[in-house]
């Protein structure tokens, strides 16, 4: 009966303009913005939203002295209404580029790490086999990017799935984990010795990423020997500023090599030969459960794997 019940609302009540109204809402936070963007007056906005709050029987928003809020159901049916869009518009685009003979397009997302080697060697053997395919490349953070996949913006991204709520509508395929190691400067005065204990690097300067896991990681193993956390600390992950920072002083990083990697081979900054089993969670290839990919986005994931493999 549940299938019904979801049957009957999409064949007889859900409207592409409703689709439209409820992407312009999650956007603009106004029904009057809404409606413009959506290329609606404001009672026919009001009256898309009323309609779909009655046959399903719950608040989709609500009303603010300026603006409206989204409830819980309005957020799903946000996120819902994006993917079917961008479903269509995929749709359309492969249509498009069938008739023109055109290769497709392809959104792809990454953290840093693949960024670096990964997804460019992807990159350059997808487009050895098709010039033609369209590559949009972002990156950011995993929880930015699933949500940016739920909704449909990306067709893959190479990360991590952080929030177990949306583990349930997302294929994950582990590719590495990133072990992250000590860097300094070149010539700083820890690189002549053969170790370094972690009483000595809790009072070391440090730089250290954003709050969250692998902070985490990295405090534990001070607070695991009941040692002080360090207290002279830089926060940033930027790899323009890093290198930077460590050039000028005698601070730490813990990153993967890779993200450092030039700077390394150029003799400017080290690593320390202490090694403290400091690794992030791996990262993967993340899809999207019941979804049919494009030719072009098979032909990334295709291509990652292989770089992986290889």
């Amino acid at each position: 009966m549940a299938q019904l019940d979801s049957d009957r609302f999409i064949r007889a009540h859900l409207k592409t303009r409703h689709l439209v109204l409820l992407v312009e809402l999650g956007r603009h936070a106004s029904i009057l913005h809404a409606a413009e963007a959506a290329g609606l007056t404001q009672p026919g906005a009001s009256k898309l939203i009323g309609e779909l709050e009655h046959v399903l029987g719950v608040p989709l928003f609500e009303r603010l002295p300026r603006g409206v809020a989204p409830t819980w159901y309005g957020k799903v049916l946000i996120r819902r209404a994006g993917a079917a869009l961008a479903e269509m518009d995929a749709a359309h685009q492969e249509v498009m580029q069938g008739i023109a003979g055109v290769g497709g397009r392809v959104c792809v997302g990454t953290v840093l790490t693949p960024s670096i080697t990964l997804v460019p060697a992807a990159v350059k053997r997808v487009k050895a086999i098709n010039p033609r395919i369209q590559i949009a490349l972002t990156v950011d953070t995993s929880k930015t990017m699933v949500e940016q996949l739920r909704a449909g913006e990306l067709d893959i991204f190479v990360g991590r799935i952080l929030d177990p709520a949306a583990a349930s509508e997302l294929y994950f395929e582990p590719l590495a984990d990133e072990p992250h190691r000590l860097v300094v400067r070149a010539g700083h005065p820890w690189m002549a010795r053969e170790s370094v204990s972690l009483e000595e690097l809790s009072k070391a300067a440090w730089i250290l990423p954003p709050p969250g896991r692998l902070r985490d990681q990295l405090m534990a193993l001070f607070v695991g020997r009941g040692l002080e956390q360090p207290d002279d600390t830089i926060e940033t992950m930027s790899l323009t500023l890093v290198p930077q920072l460590l050039a000028d002083s005698d601070r730490i990083v813990a990153l993967p090599v890779e993200l450092l990697q030039a700077h390394l081979d150029a003799g400017t900054l080290a690593v320390l030969p202490t090694d403290v089993g400091l690794r992030a969670d791996p990262y993967g290839i993340v899809t999207r459960k019941r979804h049919h990919l494009s030719p072009s986005a098979e032909l990334m994931l295709e291509a990652l794997r292989h770089g992986i493999a290889n």
